[in-house]
């Protein structure tokens, strides 16, 4: 589920979040869907601590449905995570950083 035009700002963002996109988010959860995996944009750094605290709030809340969040705008990376997530049956309350880049070389 993306989570779309949320402020640059952090405080602003998570008021908006907690405002507005909890309603869809409930919304999407009244189906019982096995997992929800919700793409924020990226951002900066000052986005992190409120985006993890509110999947892990929802993880919590909504068990045993597996909420988990991605941070991206890389289609091919979102899409790979979703498959994988929707197999790793301990996984909730994450909130990942994805990128086109991958890991890289190993160095040796």
């Amino acid at each position: 589920m993306w989570l779309t035009g949320l402020p640059d700002k952090a405080l602003a963002a998570a008021a908006q979040f907690h405002g507005s996109g909890l309603t869809v988010i409930e919304a999407a959860l009244e189906s019982r869907p096995a997992t929800l995996t919700l793409i924020f944009s990226p951002a900066d750094y000052t986005h992190r601590a409120w985006r993890l605290a509110a999947v892990q709030a929802l993880a919590r809340q909504h068990a045993p449905i597996r909420i988990n969040a991605v941070v991206s705008d890389d289609d091919a990376a979102i899409s790979a995570v979703d498959t994988y997530l929707a197999s790793a049956e301990g996984v909730t309350g994450q909130l990942l950083m994805l990128d086109s880049q991958g890991a890289g070389d190993v160095i040796g």
